[in-house]
């Protein structure tokens, strides 16, 4: 598949917010995107599926989510342009997701296969070191959220969702953002009527 130079440059930049690279390397990284394009509400990863690549999100927006025993889904992640998305651990580890990774609007991304991304690892140590800052990253960020959920009431979950992303009530679902932060949907709507930033 043809690969965009616009969309590639977008992705360089979010690959040099975590490490800069050289320019042979980011030119050998680079070459291993492909384009993929998915509908509204396409399941990309299944719980039980291996994942087998990781993405980097140009348009769209897409959730990771578990069912518990009880049916009941809880919304852990999401996903929108300029952010790298897929099922990490399932895709680090080469075992079985326990999540669900899927599209709510049409979504359009590079994938890199974890073949790829394993060679690419073995020739660049640089690389190595990247994906090791990045899952850093990712990782201080959801032990951040993890705490937040623990800690705080569920108008301090909503104000902080409001003060770090007032961009997300327009584009995503409120019952989805209710799960996300572990409150049911009657107390969501509650305080998106009573608490103002």
């Amino acid at each position: 598949m043809h690969q965009d130079v616009a969309e590639l440059n977008i992705l360089r930049e979010a690959v040099y917010r975590v490490m800069p690279l050289t320019e042979p390397v980011w030119n050998d990284f680079a070459a291993g995107w492909q384009p993929v394009s998915y509908k509204r509400k396409e399941v990309i990863t299944a719980a039980g599926e291996v994942e087998r690549y990781v993405y980097f999100v140009l348009d769209g927006l897409q959730r990771i989510y578990h069912i518990g025993e009880n049916t009941r889904e809880a919304t852990l992640l999401f996903s929108y342009a300029r952010t790298f998305s897929g099922i990490a651990d399932s895709f680090q580890l080469q075992q079985p997701s326990r999540f669900y990774l899927e599209t709510l609007t049409a979504s359009r991304m590079l994938r890199l296969s974890f073949g790829d991304f394993s060679d690419l690892m073995e020739r660049h140590p640089s690389l190595e070191r990247w994906g090791r800052l990045a899952t850093a990253g990712a990782l201080s960020g959801l032990l951040e959220r993890y705490v937040d959920i623990l800690t705080f009431s569920a108008e301090e979950k909503f104000r902080g969702l409001l003060t770090r992303s007032p961009h997300v009530l327009q584009l995503i679902p409120h019952k989805y953002l209710a799960s996300y932060l572990g409150l049911d949907p009657a107390t969501f709507s509650k305080l998106l009527a009573s608490v103002k930033l």
